[in-house]
Protein backbone atom coordinates (compact mmCIF):
# COMPACT_ATOMS: atom_id res chain seq x y z
CA UNK A 1 0.00 0.00 0.00
CA UNK A 2 0.94 3.65 -0.79
CA UNK A 3 0.69 6.66 2.19
CA UNK A 4 -0.37 9.83 0.58
CA UNK A 5 1.74 11.59 3.43
CA UNK A 6 5.40 10.69 1.88
CA UNK A 7 4.64 8.55 -1.16
CA UNK A 8 6.77 5.65 -0.19
CA UNK A 9 5.31 1.96 0.56
CA UNK A 10 5.87 1.52 4.21
CA UNK A 11 4.59 3.64 6.89
CA UNK A 12 6.10 5.73 8.96
CA UNK A 13 5.22 5.81 13.12
CA UNK A 14 6.75 8.30 15.47
CA UNK A 15 7.24 8.40 19.18
CA UNK A 16 7.75 11.60 20.59
CA UNK A 17 8.05 13.15 23.89
CA UNK A 18 10.56 14.25 26.14
CA UNK A 19 13.24 12.28 28.19
CA UNK A 20 12.47 9.78 30.68
CA UNK A 21 8.57 9.55 29.17
CA UNK A 22 8.86 5.92 28.19
CA UNK A 23 9.39 6.39 24.15
CA UNK A 24 11.72 3.79 23.51
CA UNK A 25 9.86 1.35 25.36
CA UNK A 26 6.91 2.19 23.48
CA UNK A 27 9.16 1.42 20.66
CA UNK A 28 9.94 -1.50 21.37
CA UNK A 29 6.56 -2.61 22.08
CA UNK A 30 5.57 -1.97 19.39
CA UNK A 31 8.34 -3.46 16.85
CA UNK A 32 7.25 -7.12 18.79
CA UNK A 33 3.66 -6.09 17.63
CA UNK A 34 4.27 -5.12 14.34
CA UNK A 35 6.93 -8.42 13.86
CA UNK A 36 3.97 -10.38 14.90
CA UNK A 37 1.66 -9.20 11.89
CA UNK A 38 4.27 -10.10 9.48
CA UNK A 39 5.22 -6.90 8.76
CA UNK A 40 9.17 -6.02 8.13
CA UNK A 41 9.85 -3.43 10.60
CA UNK A 42 12.76 -0.74 11.25
CA UNK A 43 12.89 1.00 14.19
CA UNK A 44 15.49 4.19 14.17
CA UNK A 45 16.66 6.65 17.11
CA UNK A 46 17.29 10.09 17.66
CA UNK A 47 20.85 10.58 17.25
CA UNK A 48 21.96 7.16 16.13
CA UNK A 49 23.81 7.99 12.51
CA UNK A 50 27.06 6.09 12.45
CA UNK A 51 28.34 9.07 10.60
CA UNK A 52 27.28 11.61 12.82
CA UNK A 53 26.33 10.44 16.77
CA UNK A 54 29.80 9.80 18.02
CA UNK A 55 30.79 13.39 16.75
CA UNK A 56 28.02 14.87 19.00
CA UNK A 57 28.53 12.77 21.77
CA UNK A 58 32.32 14.46 21.36
CA UNK A 59 31.27 17.84 21.60
CA UNK A 60 28.68 16.89 24.22
CA UNK A 61 31.56 15.75 26.18
CA UNK A 62 33.45 18.86 25.84
CA UNK A 63 30.95 21.30 26.10
CA UNK A 64 31.72 22.67 22.46
CA UNK A 65 28.22 22.91 21.17
CA UNK A 66 26.72 26.50 21.08
CA UNK A 67 22.78 26.43 19.59
CA UNK A 68 23.60 26.90 16.09
CA UNK A 69 26.05 23.84 15.82
CA UNK A 70 24.25 21.93 18.43
CA UNK A 71 21.12 22.52 15.20
CA UNK A 72 23.16 21.70 12.73
CA UNK A 73 24.86 18.15 13.80
CA UNK A 74 21.41 16.91 14.93
CA UNK A 75 20.19 17.88 11.29
CA UNK A 76 23.31 16.09 9.69
CA UNK A 77 22.26 12.88 12.26
CA UNK A 78 19.09 13.48 11.07
CA UNK A 79 19.74 13.34 7.70
CA UNK A 80 22.15 10.58 7.55
CA UNK A 81 19.72 7.87 8.96
CA UNK A 82 16.70 9.52 6.46
CA UNK A 83 18.99 8.50 3.50
CA UNK A 84 21.09 5.45 4.90
CA UNK A 85 17.91 3.51 6.98
CA UNK A 86 14.30 5.65 6.73
CA UNK A 87 14.08 5.50 3.23
CA UNK A 88 15.61 2.80 2.04
CA UNK A 89 12.89 1.14 4.79
CA UNK A 90 10.11 2.48 3.66
CA UNK A 91 10.77 1.92 -0.23
CA UNK A 92 11.07 -1.61 0.66
CA UNK A 93 7.22 -1.36 2.26
CA UNK A 94 8.46 -1.76 6.06
CA UNK A 95 6.88 -0.16 8.95
CA UNK A 96 9.47 2.13 10.56
CA UNK A 97 9.25 3.01 14.21
CA UNK A 98 11.10 6.31 15.11
CA UNK A 99 12.08 6.67 18.83
CA UNK A 100 11.98 11.12 18.23
CA UNK A 101 11.47 12.64 14.81
CA UNK A 102 11.80 16.31 14.18
CA UNK A 103 9.70 17.87 16.16
CA UNK A 104 12.01 17.32 19.01
CA UNK A 105 14.67 19.65 17.29
CA UNK A 106 11.82 22.01 16.53
CA UNK A 107 11.36 22.31 20.41
CA UNK A 108 14.92 21.80 21.65
CA UNK A 109 15.98 24.73 18.75
CA UNK A 110 13.11 26.83 19.35
CA UNK A 111 13.47 26.31 23.57
CA UNK A 112 17.32 27.16 22.59
CA UNK A 113 16.97 30.66 20.78
CA UNK A 114 15.97 29.79 17.31
CA UNK A 115 13.14 31.24 15.61
CA UNK A 116 10.82 28.03 15.01
CA UNK A 117 10.55 28.47 11.04
CA UNK A 118 14.39 29.11 10.77
CA UNK A 119 14.52 25.20 12.24
CA UNK A 120 11.66 24.13 10.01
CA UNK A 121 12.94 24.95 7.33
CA UNK A 122 16.64 23.55 8.11
CA UNK A 123 14.54 20.17 8.27
CA UNK A 124 12.04 20.49 5.09
CA UNK A 125 13.16 17.61 3.06
CA UNK A 126 12.06 15.42 6.25
CA UNK A 127 9.13 13.15 5.30
CA UNK A 128 5.44 13.54 6.77
CA UNK A 129 4.62 11.15 9.15
CA UNK A 130 1.84 8.82 9.05
CA UNK A 131 0.89 8.72 12.52
CA UNK A 132 3.08 10.78 15.09
CA UNK A 133 2.32 9.29 18.87
CA UNK A 134 2.83 11.79 22.01
CA UNK A 135 3.83 10.90 25.50
CA UNK A 136 2.71 13.76 27.87
CA UNK A 137 4.52 13.84 31.42
CA UNK A 138 4.22 16.53 33.49
CA UNK A 139 8.27 17.79 34.73
CA UNK A 140 7.60 16.57 38.31
CA UNK A 141 7.24 13.18 37.19
CA UNK A 142 9.69 13.18 34.71
CA UNK A 143 12.45 14.38 37.13
CA UNK A 144 11.85 11.54 39.68
CA UNK A 145 11.79 9.27 36.77
CA UNK A 146 14.77 10.31 35.18
CA UNK A 147 16.75 10.38 38.53
CA UNK A 148 16.03 6.84 39.56
CA UNK A 149 17.33 6.13 36.26
CA UNK A 150 20.53 7.38 36.35
CA UNK A 151 20.48 11.49 37.20
CA UNK A 152 19.53 14.37 35.16
CA UNK A 153 21.12 14.99 31.97
CA UNK A 154 23.58 17.95 31.33
CA UNK A 155 21.80 19.56 28.06
CA UNK A 156 18.11 17.91 28.66
CA UNK A 157 18.28 20.07 32.23
CA UNK A 158 18.97 23.20 29.76
CA UNK A 159 22.20 24.06 31.76
CA UNK A 160 23.72 24.51 28.26
CA UNK A 161 21.52 27.78 28.05
CA UNK A 162 21.83 29.18 32.03
CA UNK A 163 18.06 28.86 32.31
CA UNK A 164 19.29 28.00 36.49
CA UNK A 165 22.08 27.31 38.66
CA UNK A 166 20.69 24.78 40.35
CA UNK A 167 19.94 21.65 38.16
CA UNK A 168 16.84 20.47 39.18
CA UNK A 169 15.29 24.12 38.71
CA UNK A 170 16.80 24.50 35.27
CA UNK A 171 15.26 20.58 34.45
CA UNK A 172 12.21 22.05 35.72
CA UNK A 173 12.27 25.87 33.57
CA UNK A 174 13.64 23.34 30.48
CA UNK A 175 11.22 20.92 30.50
CA UNK A 176 8.10 23.08 30.80
CA UNK A 177 9.13 25.43 27.97
CA UNK A 178 9.58 21.96 25.88
CA UNK A 179 5.91 20.98 27.02
CA UNK A 180 4.44 24.64 25.83
CA UNK A 181 6.40 23.98 22.49
CA UNK A 182 4.73 20.66 21.70
CA UNK A 183 1.60 21.84 22.92
CA UNK A 184 2.09 24.23 19.60
CA UNK A 185 3.04 21.40 17.17
CA UNK A 186 0.66 19.06 18.57
CA UNK A 187 -2.17 21.63 17.27
CA UNK A 188 -0.49 22.46 14.31
CA UNK A 189 0.79 18.81 13.36
CA UNK A 190 -1.96 16.30 14.93
CA UNK A 191 -0.05 14.32 17.45
CA UNK A 192 -2.19 11.41 18.79
CA UNK A 193 -1.57 12.24 22.57
CA UNK A 194 -0.90 9.63 25.41
CA UNK A 195 -0.71 10.52 29.05
CA UNK A 196 2.36 8.92 30.05
CA UNK A 197 1.34 8.51 33.44
CA UNK A 198 -0.28 5.75 32.26
CA UNK A 199 0.94 2.20 32.39
CA UNK A 200 2.95 0.91 29.50
CA UNK A 201 0.56 -1.63 29.24
CA UNK A 202 -2.39 0.95 28.55
CA UNK A 203 -0.18 3.07 26.84
CA UNK A 204 0.93 0.02 23.85
CA UNK A 205 -2.74 -0.92 23.73
CA UNK A 206 -3.65 2.24 22.31
CA UNK A 207 -1.03 2.82 20.00
CA UNK A 208 -1.22 -0.56 18.03
CA UNK A 209 -4.90 -0.14 18.22
CA UNK A 210 -4.49 3.04 16.29
CA UNK A 211 -1.81 1.39 14.19
CA UNK A 212 -4.13 -1.59 13.29
CA UNK A 213 -6.97 0.58 12.16
CA UNK A 214 -4.14 2.15 9.58
CA UNK A 215 -3.11 -1.14 8.61
CA UNK A 216 -7.38 -1.95 8.00
CA UNK A 217 -6.78 -4.92 10.71
CA UNK A 218 -9.81 -3.82 13.14
CA UNK A 219 -9.29 -2.84 16.86
CA UNK A 220 -7.44 -4.83 19.34
CA UNK A 221 -9.78 -7.30 21.26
Amino acid sequence: MTYKKHGYDGLLVVIEGTDGAGKSTQVNMLKGFVEGLSYGCVVSEWKTSRLISGLINEAKEKNLLNTTTFSLLYAADYADRLENVIIPALKAGFVVLLDRYVYTAYVRDSVRGHDINWVKKLYEFAPEPDLVFYLKMPPDILIKRLIASGGLDYFESGRDIGLSTDIYKSFEIYQKRCLDEYKKLEKEYGFIELDGIKTKEEIHRTIKNKLKEVLDLGIVK
